[in-house]
């Protein structure tokens, strides 16, 4: 009977949205690596989340069991605050069509994943999950936190009024494998990585040329070395930020998928349950580790001229530590994982 149960639950039909993203190819990972058979997933243009009916259609075709919404439009302070239009826009659609089609083709479970940047600028730390709606949000990402404000309260609703198992989790800083290292829209673990590497390169003394890979050798030949002696970090470097290696996250999504139901969230009177670490450091220690770990050798200069965004986020994460989960991956540990992600998949990345 046992490993009839056990059969019964590897073979449930379970949709990950947003699987090629960072978060989304690690809660697939997860699920592979736990025996699971039937995970759905589907690529953009493929399937276009934010069209109502496409997405629809897709449920009504598919009939997953349980959703885990992880796709949605990210990024850093600059592009959270570049395309302000976008980042409500297409995370307000996305969400809703998603746990809207999860509603009407009767999805037995639902996990949407929210962030940290939903909680009020000036809130009290390390933040609750009472906290949600207590005060004014960060301006540089507040569309962005509007939306995934709306989708927590979404799925609060639906089983309010409709007994929905839908409920939704807020991770904090993730960083890792598939992470986003443009320039222009990643966060900023990420950038540091790329900057503090490209950085290390410019200093040709520091550099065995033949250990270097085709495009670190494109890039040594096209970037204006005397700009990269030092390594520009936006704001004053004291903004304190936590940060959770994206495996732990799927790691823990994967407790509480076969662990919690909505009711054990919204009877508590709270709308979600935060993930993370418990930890963290200012942005300023955050870019001397990375210097470390790179092996750049050179300064590190702050433009305060750049906005530092929220003083701090540090998530209160009690309650999942008192269900029995914690995370497994130390900062350190971490970063020396995603920079190693970072080197043997830049050759991919340059022919994309």
């Amino acid at each position: 009977m046992l490993n009839l149960k056990v059969n019964l639950k590897v073979n449930k039909k379970i949709y990950i949205a947003g699987h090629t993203g960072m978060v989304g190819s690690a809660i697939y990972r997860k699920f592979i690596s736990e025996g699971y058979k039937n995970l759905l997933t589907a690529d953009y243009p493929g399937l276009d989340l934010t069209r109502q009916k496409e997405t629809e259609d897709f449920f009504k075709v598919e009939k997953p069991e349980v959703v885990i919404v992880a796709a949605a439009k990210v990024g850093g302070i600059l592009a959270n605050n570049t395309y302000r239009a976008e980042f409500l826009y297409d995370n307000l659609m996305i969400q809703s069509n998603i746990i809207h089609a999860s509603f009407k083709y009767g999805v037995k479970k639902l996990i949407f994943l929210g962030s940290s940047c939903i909680y009020p600028k000036l809130a009290p730390q390390p933040l609750k999950e009472e906290y949600l709606l207590s005060g004014y949000l960060e301006n540089t990402n507040e569309p962005y936190a509007i939306a995934k404000v709306a989708g927590i309260k979404l799925c609060e609703n639906y089983y309010r009024q409709y007994g929905c198992n839908f409920y939704s989790i807020m991770p904090t800083n993730m960083y890792g494998p598939n992470d986003n290292y443009d320039l222009q829209t990643s966060h900023v673990l990420p950038a540091l990585i790329r900057k503090f590497h490209e950085s290390k390169l410019s200093n040709a003394e520091l550099v065995d040329k033949s250990t270097l890979s085709s495009v670190d050798k494109s890039t040594l030949s096209s970037v204006d070395k005397s700009t990269l002696s030092s390594v520009e970090v936006w704001g004053t470097g004291t903004p304190r930020r936590e940060f959770l290696y994206v495996d732990d996250l799927a790691d823990a999504i994967f407790f509480l998928m076969n662990k919690i139901e909505a009711k054990d969230i919204y009877e508590q009177s709270i709308t979600h349950l935060n993930i993370g670490t418990g930890e963290d450091l200012s942005i300023a220690e955050l870019a001397d580790l990375i210097k470390k770990i790179v092996g750049f050798k050179g300064e590190i200069v702050y433009d305060t001229t750049k906005p530092d965004g929220t003083p701090r986020k540090l998530l209160d994460v009690s309650r999942i530590h008192d269900l029995g989960w914690h995370h497994k991956t130390e900062l350190e540990e971490g970063i020396r994982k995603a920079y190693e992600w970072f080197l043997k998949n830049q050759e991919v990345r340059s022919q994309e």
